[in-house]
Order: structure tokens, then C-alpha cells, then sequence
């Protein structure tokens, strides 16, 4: 093969040149500075908040504030997931995002079904005296 040849057919399959990767399949969008600074930024402000609520007592109950501190979780999971794993419903053929939705129904239903299961336990046990557990093996 001569010279001339074989670097046209380097020149053909060049991945480094502008758009080269364009019909690879590669939907997901990779990060730019811009979007791991906005990201970063989200994830200190969802951080200092949380720890402003409860550090300050801002929130006299108790359970509100466990409440307002499990949803800024939840957001800062989804900024995280946007920002910085670049998940979205284009990456990957749409595959990550239904992968998500399911591992999501899958913790819904495991994390009810036992919370349920937990609640109704007492409820559903039998009744035992004192006497009852005393002739316990």
C-alpha cells in the first residue's frame, strides 16, 4: 500500500476531527465546563441548606425538617444525575432513563411493601402474656 493511500484512509476514519462522531450512536451529551459548574454549584447550595435547617432549628418539628431534608436529597440526586452522569431521555437510545424508571419502581415497591409489612407486624401478631413468655424455650 502506498503512502498517499494508506493516509487517505487514516484521513476517512479521523475521530479526532469535527463531528466525526456524529452517527456512532453516541447520543449522550458529554460535560461542559459550563454545566459541571452549574451542577456544582446546585449540589454545595442543596448541601448548605439541608445543613442550615437543621443546624439552625429553622423548622421547630422535628419530622418537618427530616422531611424538607429527605426532598432536597431527592433533588440533589437529580442534579447530579443530569450534571454530572448526564443522564437524560436522548443518552443511550433512551435505555439509562428507562433503567432508572425501573430501579426506581423496583425501590418504590421493595421499600412500601416492607414499611407496610413492618406497620401491620404488631398488629398481626398474636397476642402473649407475661405468663406466655416466661414458658418460652
Amino acid at each position: 500500500m502506498s503512502q498517499a493511500s494508506h493516509a487517505h484512509d487514516h484521513g476517512a476514519h479521523d475521530h479526532s476531527a469535527p463531528g466525526a462522531h456524529e452517527g456512532h450512536g453516541h447520543e449522550a451529551g458529554h460535560g461542559t465546563l459550563k454545566g459541571y459548574t452549574i451542577g456544582f454549584v446546585l449540589s454545595v447550595i442543596l448541601t448548605a441548606i439541608p445543613f442550615w435547617l437543621v443546624m439552625g432549628h429553622v423548622i421547630p418539628d422535628p419530622r418537618l425538617t427530616a422531611l424538607a431534608v429527605m426532598a432536597l436529597a431527592a433533588v440533589q440526586i437529580v442534579v447530579h444525575m443530569v450534571f454530572f452522569l448526564h443522564m437524560n431521555s436522548r443518552s443511550e437510545g433512551g435505555w439509562t432513563m428507562l433503567a432508572l424508571i425501573f430501579t426506581l419502581v423496583l425501590v418504590v415497591i421493595t421499600l412500601s411493601g416492607s414499611l407496610w409489612v413492618m406497620y401491620h407486624l404488631n398488629h398481626n401478631m398474636m397476642p402473649m402474656s407475661v405468663h406466655d413468655m416466661r414458658n418460652m424455650p
